[in-house]
């Protein structure tokens, strides 16, 4: 069968109080667009085309490639949205997927089911349906027979119709060509003064053709119209990447406090405690425990790690690398296999060589610190002088003696030292020992002269 989609994505969705549109909001990791794109890019469609409206550029802005997108100028209702999506499209011999751009739990295998059902039945339209009581949804209308006749949105429902539970998930395969030639014949008369899709179903129904229906979960039929609902999505969303993770053997000590984004990849024998946030491309390797309490963005780490009460961005973790608590790794950093970086640490594009250990209070910026170095607490690389940033090397098997400056561009070399407390300015010799301080000096009684001081400006008062 030869399929082609239009994907309404034109709303501004006012009930968000948002100045971007709906669409684009995130939704673990993915705007709520591309929950719906991802779910039908497996399936095999000659053509995806996304309406779009109200500010459309941004909404262009994340489309996949191969998706391209068409104006609604003026949002006149689904039925113009549709007409919108087809202009241009050559239709003749094909069937239509009209999908709404913001139903994020939407699965392939629902739209799969919807497509060949489609094809068995030759309908003209096959609509998705679930059961659902008192809902917004438009109400699904059978004849004594059980075929579909109509769909009437709630708001134009009299009460009986009301009260009917099955509902219109605004799901639609339709006969190309029918549907070009019933949305010619669209009204306005209903209480939006809009061009309904939904009305194509009883035009439709009128001429005698054929309809069809395939029934979901409700579940799937999960909209978003405000933050309470964009909410509920995001809750529903999460359960559902945590089972499957779970499923792959990853263990989570509370699935309600684990956050993982629609991009994550997770390696059997993870282990996560709450409060995990994994966000963009980050990967973890099997049998690595992250958490309590860690932040991970695009960030790679190896297997056997060790993370927890950490904030991680653009960064990469060796295998059996021990990162926190409170350590703050910022783009760039390159942690290698067992190195470690402790308590209140911050890097910045900075590589620890293997076994290499910052184990507290520092900074290392724009540092290369070599195999089995060892850096003192409270020291820091001074990489930047106002205008410029500057490296700092740091040799293998060197050690940083603590509360140690090293005024970059500085090199450090193999099996060297620092002297605690020292300000590094010119390069070390490999296994040489670099003591910067000034001379050591004891004033006596330097507190009796404070508090003659102190009694002066007391009398002068």
């Amino acid at each position: 069968m030869a399929v082609k989609s239009v994907v309404l994505a034109a709303g501004a969705g006012t009930r968000m109080k948002s100045t971007r549109p709906k669409v684009i909001h995130d939704l673990a990791g993915l705007p709520l667009l591309r929950w719906v794109l991802d779910a039908i890019a497996s399936i095999d469609l000659d053509e995806v085309v996304v309406v779009v409206g109200h500010r459309a550029e941004e909404v262009e802005k994340i489309l996949p490639e191969g998706v391209v997108s068409r104006l609604q100028d003026r949002q006149l209702g689904t039925g113009h949205a549709v007409q919108a999506g087809l202009t241009g499209m050559e239709i003749g011999g094909h069937s239509i997927l009209v999908l709404p751009g913001d139903m994020p739990l939407l699965t392939e295998s629902t739209i799969s089911e919807l497509l060949s059902v489609h094809q068995a039945s030759a309908a003209a339209a096959t609509v998705l349906t679930a059961e659902i009581k008192n809902s917004d949804f438009g109400r699904i209308l059978r004849n004594d027979g059980g075929d579909l006749v109509q769909i009437v949105e709630a708001r134009d429902a009299d009460p009986d119709q009301a009260a009917v539970q099955e509902v219109n998930g605004g799901v639609y395969v339709f006969d190309g060509s029918l549907l070009e030639a019933a949305l010619d014949d669209l009204t306005t008369e209903n209480s939006q003064g809009e061009y309904y899709l939904t009305d194509v179903i009883g035009i439709l129904a009128r001429s005698g053709h054929r309809l069809g229906t395939v029934t979901t979960d409700s579940v799937e039929l999960t909209g978003v119209n405000s933050h309470q609902q964009l909410a509920a999505a995001a809750d529903l969303v999460r359960r559902r990447i945590n089972d499957k993770w779970m499923s792959e053997g990853v263990w989570m000590q509370d699935p309600e406090r684990t956050y993982i984004g629609a991009r994550v990849r997770l390696a059997p024998g993870v282990r996560l405690f709450p409060d995990v946030h994994l966000e963009g491309t980050t990967e973890v390797g099997e049998d690595s425990q992250l958490g309590p309490d860690v932040y991970a963005l695009d960030t790679r780490i190896g297997a056997g790690s060790r993370v927890w009460y950490s904030v991680m961005r653009g960064s990469s973790v060796g295998d059996g690398a021990e990162v926190g608590p409170y350590a703050s790794l910022r783009p760039g950093s390159v942690l290698e296999a067992r190195s470690k970086l402790g308590t209140f640490v911050e890097t910045k594009n900075t590589r620890l060589g293997e076994g290499a250990k910052v184990p507290h209070l520092a900074y290392m910026g724009d540092a290369d610190i070599g195999a089995g170095a060892n850096v003192g607490a409270g020291s820091i690389t001074c990489n930047y002088d106002g205008v410029s940033k500057y490296p700092t090397k740091i040799g293998e098997g060197a050690f940083i003696g603590s509360d140690t400056m090293l005024v970059a561009p500085v090199t450090v070399g193999d099996d060297a030292f620092t002297g605690a407390g020292s300000v590094i300015t010119h390069d070390v010799s490999p296994g040489a020992l670099a003591v910067e301080r000034s001379e050591q000096k004891e004033i006596r009684g330097y507190s009796a002269r404070v508090e003659a001081r102190k009694k002066k400006k007391r009398q002068g008062e």
